[in-house]
């Protein structure tokens, strides 16, 4: 806080070759207001959540120079992201030094008290020693000569990596753990491939691709962060790429955005062996599936899933389709891909609540099919939430080959692979009732999962006890566990259209106990009782 950092920043960056970003900068450019204006309107808290995902996305990008605020290093997740993923400089500056410089900065809310000295001298008591824990080099900003003072920064960096170097393991820098697996479907099997760095690998996307012309489809929040990664490679080795860059969100997932890929492909004269190729999260991968399916109909396709709820689920099993505003997924087809390679590095980039979407298709994996991987979800569910590197792979590995085997069993839905949608019937009566959109479709599964659990103990299937873990479970996910209140008669009405329901009946999955699944109706007065109990 006024310690030179957006002067000192530009001029580095400028030297390295490099952008520099200001985190502060960025939100106010991508929320529209003022750092003053959220601590003001939404509170202190909300600006760190922003200021943490901010962070997230930022520190797993390269070539920048960061600047963040003053406050980042209270939150341990960001301390452990900028000293893993950087060189942390530290900008000391003295108190009477930094009230020069902010004397008349109305953008800085913290120091706008009677006493900005006192709040300064507290502040500095509180972050001191853990700008010292998180820096790599520490640098003291009294020298008047900014170029001299960046120039020894330079130097010090260069110093740091050049011992870095000498004490850096001979394997090859690239070398990352991959879990590999298989959806065994006869002539339609395929491979999941799961690891950090997997978009990096050319060849292994290069090696499903077989045409000349390869048509990637993704968003506008995925395509900065990847699209070129992925598309400059297959130009080199030269393919023709297509690029479709469609609006982001669950609201998008309609006949307007499909047209949109229709129209790219038939105006890049796109034949039968061009192959699509699914880059971000469940919608893109659901759309551009659908999409391979029917376009000349069929065309391969490959999926590349970006987000934690798509590399748990929706990228495997080849279910693809659209919301009809009568009911989610209900324009579709079963149509399988060619591959699934899901980069674990992409996490990093993922807000927090996406993640928290993500760790509800987690959770319904082992409450219906696996009370051991429940169990672990539970004693690492921290370290599922802080990003942990091992327990995310390990939580996505298990979930796909969860997912695998009942689709290897039951591909077209007939009967068993209906159990994966526990939750779905309470979350896609919430999707479609509260507008696409207005919650993640991991949200809605989350609270839904909450819902069913609390059928499955009115019914005598679990105890009041399991209903709690998966309560408790989904809170620690950051998921909400309270649904919106829509009326008994349109929560009927929305779960009457429903694909699993049969002769009119209401389907639901239930806990028959927790890692059983058992497909029921339930009494009228049952349900009317659980919604009664569970909406806000």
């Amino acid at each position: 806080m006024g310690a030179g950092k957006t002067t000192i920043g530009r001029l580095l960056a400028r030297k390295l070759g490099m952008r520099f970003v200001d985190t502060d900068h960025e939100i106010e450019a991508r929320t529209g207001a003022t750092i003053p204006w959220i601590f003001e309107i939404e509170g202190e808290a909300s600006f760190r959540r922003r200021e943490a995902d901010m962070i997230r996305e930022l520190t797993g990008q390269h070539g920048i120079v960061l600047a963040t605020g003053g406050g980042a290093v209270l939150d341990p997740v960001n301390r452990a992201l900028l000293a893993e993923r950087g060189t942390v400089v530290y900008l000391r500056a003295g108190i009477s030094s930094i009230l020069q410089r902010t004397a008349h900065d109305k953008n800085r809310p913290l120091l706008q008290t009677p006493d900005p000295r006192r709040k300064l001298e507290e502040l500095t008591a509180q972050r001191e020693p853990l700008y010292r824990e998180v820096a790599h080099l520490v640098i003291d900003t009294g020298r008047p000569n900014v170029q001299s003072m960046v120039n020894s920064i330079l130097d010090q960096i260069a110093a740091l990596d050049a011992a870095r170097a000498r004490t850096r393991p001979a394997s090859p820098m690239n070398e990352q753990k991959r879990i590999n697996l298989d959806v065994s479907l006869g002539s339609r099997s395929y491979p999941i491939v799961i690891g950090r760095g997997v978009l990096d690998d050319a060849g292994l996307l290069q090696q499903h691709i077989k045409g000349s012309k390869v048509a990637i489809v993704t968003n506008t929040t995925v395509a900065p962060l990847y699209l070129e990664r992925v598309a400059a490679p297959l130009r080199a080795a030269g393919r023709e790429v297509v690029e479709i860059v469609l609006p982001d969100g669950e609201e998008y997932k309609n006949w307007e955005s499909l047209n949109l890929v229709y129209d790219a492909l038939l105006a890049n004269k796109c034949d039968r062996k061009t192959t699509l190729v699914a880059l971000g999260g469940g919608v893109i991968g659901d759309m551009t599936g659908f999409a391979a399916a029917t376009y000349m109909r069929g065309v391969p396709f490959v999926q590349l899933p970006t987000t934690l709820l798509a590399q748990v689920d929706s990228s495997v099993g080849g279910k693809t389709g659209i919301n009809h505003p009568r009911g989610k997924n209900m324009i579709g087809a079963f149509y399988q891909p060619l591959a699934v390679l899901a980069d674990t590095a992409t996490l990093d980039t993922l807000p927090s609540r996406e993640l928290s979407a993500g760790l509800a298709e987690v959770i319904k994996h082992g409450a219906i099919l696996d009370a051991d991987f429940f169990d672990w979800i539970e004693q690492n569910i921290g370290s599922l939430v802080a990003r942990d590197e091992d327990a995310l792979a390990h939580a996505v590995a298990r979930s796909c080959e969860i997912k695998a085997d009942v689709v290897r069993k039951d591909e077209r839905e007939g009967g068993l692979r209906a159990v994966l949608n526990f939750g779905h019937t309470f979350g896609h009566a919430i999707e479609a009732g509260m507008g696409y959109g207005n919650w993640l479709h991991g949200e809605a599964v989350g609270c839904g999962m909450v819902m069913a659990a609390d059928l499955s103990q009115r019914l005598g299937y679990i105890d009041a006890h399991t209903v709690q873990r998966v309560r408790a479970l989904a809170q620690a996910a950051g998921l909400p566990v309270a649904a919106p209140d829509l009326g008994a008669e349109r929560w009927i009405e929305l779960m009457e259209v429903d694909k699993k329901n049969e002769g009119g009946a209401i389907k639901f999955i239930l806990l028959k106990p927790l890692g059983a699944p058992v497909i029921t109706s339930v009494p009228h007065e049952t349900l009317l009782a659980t919604l009664a109990a569970c909406v806000e």
